[in-house]
């Protein structure tokens, strides 16, 4: 493409800076506008600068993308009513032999959930699973943050719902869910592979010092702390601090020594069942479709009233009880199970969830025998709002339209830069160097894609090289052009796990973590990177061999 005129050029360039600077810095000082309203800030420029014509821009936003985003969002939001990721989690902690066995565990639950649900999905619900069983096993938090974010990077990239630049590649190169799966597959399970036994390298020591008494009441409490969580699988943001609070403040995690376990025992299973008592009331109806955001101040007050008060009263009994706390708190959880639900309604639920999961299973058949996907996924998503029979509005709430509208605004602004004809100048001068019918080709190509990955974000850096890939690939046959795009896939998402900065997923784990109340964890942006580098580019490396178009 020729350079645009020079007024042109020049305004669509601060229209796309201004995108590229919100977008990777959402809270910069000078205009902390957030993400979302960055790329309409710069799809609106590159319209007002006449970079582009109105008709231009709408005819930018990719609707196949936007239909398959909504669809795999309401999907996830079934699977999480329907307990879904509650398994996953109880799966990390189920007779683990140890820190070393957990952190496998981690690595490969997190890669699996992240390439049916997508890594962002898989990090927010995961990562105070992890924590809390970290905590309860009284082992560092940062191996296993790493490994699931890492994990979850990697695992994503072997389908084409897996992460969103995948569903760019996806539809813009045609290439069928099967197809992908198997191209990128043995990448992806040796990456996963490799990652875990990095950071087992690299933290063998730390892992080895762990302490193996821990006190039964507190791993309890930790269990079904675990078991309650509920957070909406669509999106980050819209997860509400007095929800986090609630799950926060009520939990009593205690590692200073085996006294301090002993002498709160008590008032574990005592503030288990009066949270117990409030959630029934407060969340009574979140299994069924409700907002999991609630106001809990006034219950939370009341609970810690009657926590005192017990606390008190159980003072003066014999010691002994401590002993029979495990089946205290089963016979507890039981008899308010049984109290909440009828048979009728258990069935009923029990039905319901299976409904869920096969509905699920049919959306993962069909996207392999190569149907539609973006109307393959609106199905199943229609299909479980139906099943449902009722009204779809909490459930809807839940899906991240922020993503949708910054994705809206992403393509008018690449639409926009793409015509300023600078990013095909870029590819003429490099794309003799890049070319994937050698290795030395395929490294330079690989290395390209790796920083603009993290400069530029993946799904921009997709929406500006694809095409302009593929077409170079395509010069030397279609099998190189198939092999272009599943590179791109592989380098692009493997990329997130360099920096804390290259992947939405870091970002959620490290947030998540870092709002865990009592049990929080801060994870640096240089703790990440001296693990990131290595395992990027080692894993990236690893998987180019793998490929197989």
């Amino acid at each position: 493409m020729v350079m645009a005129v020079s007024v042109k050029l020049v305004l669509g360039s601060i229209a796309f800076g201004i995108f590229w600077v919100l977008a990777v810095f959402p809270a910069v000082p000078i205009l902390p506008i957030g993400r979302t309203a960055g790329s309409l800030l710069g799809a609106m420029l590159m319209v007002l600068f006449r970079v582009i014509t109105p008709d231009q821009a709408y005819a930018a936003i990719d609707l196949p993308i936007l239909g398959l985003l909504f669809g795999t969002m309401v999907v996830s939001i079934y699977l999480e009513r329907a307990d879904m990721f509650k398994y996953l989690g109880q799966m990390l902690s189920w007779k683990s032999r140890g820190a070393k066995d957990l952190l496998c565990r981690i690595c490969l639950v997190s890669a699996i959930s992240s390439s049916l649900f997508t890594n962002d999905t898989t990090c927010v619900v995961l990562t105070e699973f992890v924590l809390k069983i970290a905590r309860q096993h009284n082992l560092p938090p940062h191996p296993f943050l790493l490994a699931l974010a890492s994990s979850a990077n990697i695992g994503s990239s072997a389908t084409p719902i897996g992460n969103p630049q995948n569903l760019v590649i996806a539809l813009q190169s045609k290439i069928s869910f099967g197809e992908f799966l198997l191209g990128i597959f043995p990448a992806m399970l040796v990456g996963v592979f490799v990652n875990a036994l990095i950071i087992l390298c690299m933290y063998w020591r730390l892992l080895s010092d762990q302490r193996d008494i821990e006190d039964a009441a507190q791993e309890v409490v930790a269990e079904e702390d675990v078991n309650s969580h509920h957070f909406s699988p669509a999106t980050m943001s819209h997860i509400s601090l007095n929800s986090l609070e609630w799950s926060s403040k009520t939990e009593i995690v205690n590692i200073d020594g085996p006294a301090a376990n002993v002498n709160a025992s008590v008032g574990h299973v005592e503030t288990l069942r009066n949270r117990i008592r409030s959630e029934n009331e407060l969340h009574g109806t979140s299994s069924e479709g409700s907002k999991f955001s609630v106001d809990s101040n006034g219950t939370k007050d009341q609970t810690s009233d009657l926590h005192t008060q017990r606390r008190d009263e159980n003072q003066n009994l014999p010691s002994n009880r401590t002993a029979s706390m495990d089946g205290l708190g089963d016979s507890f959880f039981m008899q308010s199970s049984e109290e909440k639900e009828n048979p009728t309604t258990k069935w009923k639920r029990i039905l319901w969830k299976t409904c869920v999961y096969l509905v699920t299973i049919g959306m993962l058949i069909s996207l392999l025998m190569g149907l539609n996907m973006s109307w393959t996924a609106i199905t199943a998503a229609l299909t479980l709002v139906v099943l449902d029979f009722k009204d779809a509005r909490p459930s809807l709430e839940k899906v991240s339209y922020s993503l949708l509208i910054f994705f809206c605004g992403m393509f008018i602004t690449i639409d926009g830069f793409n015509k300023t004809g600078i990013p095909s100048t870029i590819w003429d001068l490099m794309e003799h160097y890049a070319k994937i019918d050698h290795a030395s080709g395929v490294a330079v190509l690989a290395i390209v894609i790796l920083l603009l990955s993290n400069v530029a974000s993946n799904v921009p850096t997709v929406l500006l090289l694809g095409a302009r890939v593929a077409a170079s690939a395509a010069e030397i046959s279609g099998r190189e052009e198939k092999k272009a795009w599943l590179i791109l896939a592989w380098v692009s998402t493997v990329a997130g796990n360099l920096s804390l900065l290259g992947s939405a997923a870091n970002l959620i784990v490290c947030e998540q973590a870092r709002r865990a109340q009592h049990i929080g964890y801060t994870l640096s942006f240089w703790r990440h990177l001296i693990f990131g580098f290595p395992s990027t580019f080692i894993v990236a490396a690893i998987g180019l061999t793998l490929i197989r178009p």
